[in-house]
């Protein structure tokens, strides 16, 4: 059980915060007494739900898929916070099924989110943190970033290249004091199982083969409030009935 003031003081940034696994996250840091800037491009979503959680959360709208609002964002959070303690890298899409059904302009957003915007984030987000010596990246990935899932090619991939990008990067910026994991969870019940194939998502469903966003929050928690000599690389989080 984490403490309620176990980020008491701290300012954290979400990227996709708006739902699911983003969403969780926020809430579990806003209760263990963070500040929270929750970056999505769903303005309205954002808006109400910041309404709901309180003065410490703090809308951000951004398209991080427009490149010139991706550039701008860390300026951005620094103009709105005074600095970023901990950085939550969330934002993804998903796209299943087999490689010759996928549109070339999804296969393009899916590596753009997962992959391109995660990187050139922390890129940015770590001279201020490497410049105050301490910090913290969490970066959502999945169990199909450790695991060729057959169903999946093209986001299975993409986790794939970030699982590579956290565990090299990490191994970089622990020098100036900021900590780099990553979490890997199996299916989640969220908005990207909306696009999972529809025969999957039924099994999965009727096995009880789904994990909470929560659940998945648990985890981030777990890993941010470690003693600073410890850090916790990569936390996989699959349903018990999953089948993997």
């Amino acid at each position: 059980m984490v403490e309620t003031d176990a980020l008491d003081g701290k300012i954290a940034a979400v990227t996709g915060a708006a739902s699911g696994i983003g969403q969780a996250s926020t809430e579990a840091m806003l209760n263990a007494g963070a500040t929270v800037v929750l970056v999505d491009r769903d303005e309205s979503a954002l808006n109400h739900l910041c309404e709901a959680l309180g003065e410490r959360a703090i809308p951000l709208v951004v398209d991080l898929l427009d490149s010139q609002q991706c550039a701008n964002l860390v300026p951005r959070l620094l103009d709105t916070v005074d600095h970023v303690d901990i950085f939550h890298a969330n934002a993804g899409a998903y796209v299943g099924g087999d490689l010759l059904d996928a549109e070339t302009d999804t296969i393009d957003r899916v590596i753009d989110l997962n992959v391109n915007v995660a990187m050139k984030n922390i890129r940015d987000m770590l001279p201020p943190m490497v410049e105050r010596g301490t910090g913290d990246i969490v970066v959502t990935c999945s169990v199909a970033g450790h695991y060729p899932v057959p169903w999946e090619p093209v986001y299975a991939s993409s986790k794939w290249a970030i699982n590579c990008f956290v565990q090299t990067t990490r191994r970089q910026v622990i020098q100036h004091g900021v900590r780099m994991g990553e979490v890997s969870p199996g299916p989640v019940s969220s908005a990207l199982l909306n696009d999972w194939p529809a025969e999957n998502l039924r099994k999965a469903k009727e096995s009880g083969s789904l994990i909470e966003p929560d659940e998945v929050a648990d985890c981030i928690m777990f890993m941010l409030t470690r003693p600073r000599n410890v850090t916790i690389r990569d936390v996989i989080v699959v349903p018990t009935n999953f089948d993997m």
